[in-house]
């Protein structure tokens, strides 16, 4: 999953942010407002973590801007304690959530979960695509009841893929969003090829059907036509 981590304290920028990859996240940092307003006009995430109180611009701005242009992106507005109108501000501009400093990565990594549960999953805690059963809380893919290996970026692609079920999706979507500002600098598409390769041979081998239908010229398709 791919997070923006809006934050303008350093040190709670670092630490955060190597929390989040620890955990698996794909996580891109902003520490200011003009930073995120640039990433956000350019790249579309999963989650975005916002704190409200930054020095070149009003958090609340920013949240209406990223809902124009992606309404679904789940959002977790961060806040002082005493900043109750800006928060319930912040809820009714649609964001999902929100959490005072100080806070508990660990919860910060619960509510992270408990967004993109509801936003992706529609509350729930796996996603089932025929024989394809996928466990985002464990990072775990079954096929016919059986336990798949994947590699962190196969597993990726797979839960991309199966969220975005009977979409295409062009090779640039998919690099930015399992690669982030990486992808920018591929001088090609070849390390995706690899990857889907060896994702649809791991399925097939379970005994699984490939379902990723590649539209030449643009990108894949995951669909059972």
């Amino acid at each position: 999953m791919k997070i923006l981590l809006v934050e303008d304290e350093v040190n709670l920028l670092n630490t955060t942010s190597d929390y989040l990859r620890k955990e698996g996240y794909l996580c891109e940092e902003a520490p200011s407002y003009l930073a995120a307003e640039d990433k956000i006009a350019t790249h579309q995430y999963d989650v975005v973590i916002l704190d409200l109180t930054l020095p070149d611009g009003n958090g609340l701005d920013l949240l209406h801007k990223l809902k124009a242009l992606y309404p679904d992106t789940g959002v977790l507005i961060v806040s002082a304690r005493n900043s109750l109108d800006d928060r319930l501000t912040g809820l009714d501009l649609g964001a999902d959530d929100y959490i005072t400093k100080p806070f508990f990565l660990a919860e910060l990594n619960s509510r992270i979960n408990a967004i993109i549960r509801r936003r992706q999953f529609s509350g729930n805690c796996t996603v089932q695509f025929n024989e394809i059963e996928v466990l985002p809380d464990a990072m775990q893919v079954k096929v016919n009841g059986n336990l798949l290996e994947l590699t962190k970026k196969e597993y990726d692609l797979l839960l991309y893929f199966v969220t975005n079920k009977n979409r295409v999706l062009t090779r640039e979507a998919i690099a930015e969003h399992s690669w982030g500002d990486h992808a920018d600098s591929a001088d090609n598409f070849d390390y995706i090829y690899s990857h889907i390769k060896n994702l649809r041979r791991k399925i097939v081998q379970a005994g699984g059907t490939d379902y990723l239908h590649t539209v030449y010229g643009v990108g894949y398709k995951f669909s059972s036509i």
